[in-house]
């Protein structure tokens, strides 16, 4: 069954007479409980509801794993996996440009408990040189926000060899872009708030795995913590799968389009978007990811050019987070934390108009360099 008609089955209930194709989300608290819970699939809103149970299930499909499990955002889910899988005294290694957050908690929050944390960069496969005891291996692929890609199939045949699970933060190429446990990895994480559910209007995030022994601790770790997702993010996060492959297909078109446009523009620095037969990244991002991803990064020469492109922009929403049905992007160097220029733009690709968007960038690059 091809990616398009999957997305648009995925997780759907059995038919049946008069029922409505996807069932609307369940609002509950407790359920009806009598005698001996052991029998009743649902015991209380904490612990499961059937709108996630849905939406689980459409998500392991599309992940080709063996289960999924839910959470209320994309860092309650990376929270999961370090909180499951590492003790103190066990070794992390992490990209030192991955997501920015996900480095805060692992340097912070774990370090504090006594996780040895190792970090080299994307590029190049570095972290495969800091392997040696370690327990878990984060690879994230592309990276957040700079775009760099690694060999998530060599890392995870060499982390598994050194003794480590493995995961990777698939955020920016989401389920259908790239397939992380196919390509050998124990977890597979998404923010959905991003490109998976693609409108802008929810946060959200999930944790699949390829072997269902690790499933029990992670629903136990949603459950103790209370990172459970409200039900109607999660039936809007459900009924948004359908639209995933026509919207990634456009998006990653319309942002290859962008990227050729902006290899021509002089006053461009740093062009990245792995999509690019051009970027250093191709090689290997054409062997494992059928979807480029909506997002291209490059830099102007200064923060006032920057901001004046930005300002100028008449189609472009000034917004952080990325994957949006909307084109959005920020000068990502606001935030601090992570290594980029002062200029370094983040910008999303949305479903507009190829010609359209190409056109308002063109505008907004010439205002930017202008003299008046």
């Amino acid at each position: 069954m091809k990616d398009a008609t999957r997305v648009i089955r995925a997780g759907l209930p059995p038919v049946s007479q008069g029922e409505s194709f996807l069932r609307g989300p369940t609002f509950a608290g407790p359920y009806h409980l009598s005698g001996d819970p052991s029998g009743s699939t649902y015991h209380y809103g904490r612990f499961h509801n059937p709108t996630w149970t849905a939406y689980e299930q459409a998500i392991t499909e599309l992940e080709s794993g063996s289960a999924t499990v839910v959470y209320s955002s994309g860092m309650a889910a990376v929270a999961a996996i370090l909180g499951v899988t590492l003790k103190a005294g066990d070794i992390l290694v992490m990209p030192s440009d991955a997501y920015y957050t996900a480095r805060m908690l692992a340097n912070g929050f774990f370090a504090t408990l006594g996780v040895e944390v190792r970090m080299a960069p994307v590029a190049g496969n570095a972290q495969r040189a800091h392997l040696q005891g370690a327990k878990l291996l984060w690879l994230e692929s592309p990276s957040n926000p700079g775009l760099d890609v690694c060999d998530i199939a060599l890392l995870a045949e060499a982390g598994h060899a050194a003794g480590a699970l493995v995961v990777v933060d698939n955020t920016t190429a989401t389920c259908l872009g790239q397939q992380p446990l196919a390509l050998g990895a124990d977890f597979s994480i998404s923010s959905d708030t991003k490109a998976t559910t693609g409108h802008s209007d929810l946060i959200l995030g999930h944790v699949s795995v390829g072997d269902n022994s690790w499933v029990d601790q992670l629903r136990a770790w949603r459950t103790q913590m209370g990172s459970v997702p409200g039900p109607m993010e999660v039936w809007l996060a459900h009924r948004s799968l359908a639209t995933l492959e026509l919207r990634l297909d456009r998006q990653c078109k319309n942002a290859l389009a962008v990227a050729e446009f902006l290899a021509f523009r002089t006053e461009v620095q740093g062009l990245r978007y792995p999509g690019l037969a051009s970027d250093p990244a191709y090689p290997i991002a054409s062997g494992q990811m059928k979807f480029f991803g909506p997002v291209v990064s490059f830099a102007l020469a200064q923060h006032g050019l920057a901001e004046k492109f930005l300002q100028s922009c008449e189609l472009v929403f000034e917004a952080t987070s990325f994957g949006s049905v909307h084109t959005t992007a920020e000068r990502r160097a606001r935030w601090g934390g992570d290594k980029v220029p002062e200029g370094f733009i983040r910008l999303s690709v949305g479903c507009e108009d190829a010609e359209d968007l190409i056109a308002d960038l063109e505008q907004a690059l010439d205002k930017a360099h202008s003299k008046g």
